[in-house]
C-alpha cells in the first residue's frame, strides 16, 4: 500500500492497515525501526500482555513494612 506525505509530514494510514490494528480516531500510535532498517507501525495505546512478574509486583512479603524490608536489606535482625 502507498500513501503521499503531505508538507507537514503527515501521512494517511490505509483502512485496511487500521482495521487491522483497530486505530481508530484518537489512538495512539509507535513507530520503531526494526533490525533490518524496516520501520514498523504498532498500535501504542493497547495493553501490553502481562508479564510473568505481574504479580509479584509490589509485593516484598507479607506483613513487612518498610522498616522491616530495611532492616533485611542492611542484614539487621
Amino acid at each position: 500500500m502507498t500513501t503521499t506525505v503531505t508538507t507537514k509530514g503527515q501521512v494517511t494510514i490505509p483502512k485496511p492497515v487500521r482495521d487491522f490494528l483497530g486505530i481508530v480516531p484518537g489512538s495512539k500510535v509507535d513507530f520503531h525501526r526494526a533490525s533490518d532498517g524496516s520501520v514498523v507501525i504498532t498500535r501504542a495505546d493497547r495493553k501490553q500482555p502481562p508479564s510473568r512478574f505481574g504479580n509479584l509486583r509490589g509485593h516484598a512479603g507479607d506483613g513487612l513494612d518498610t522498616d522491616a524490608i530495611m532492616a533485611l536489606t542492611r542484614g539487621e535482625t
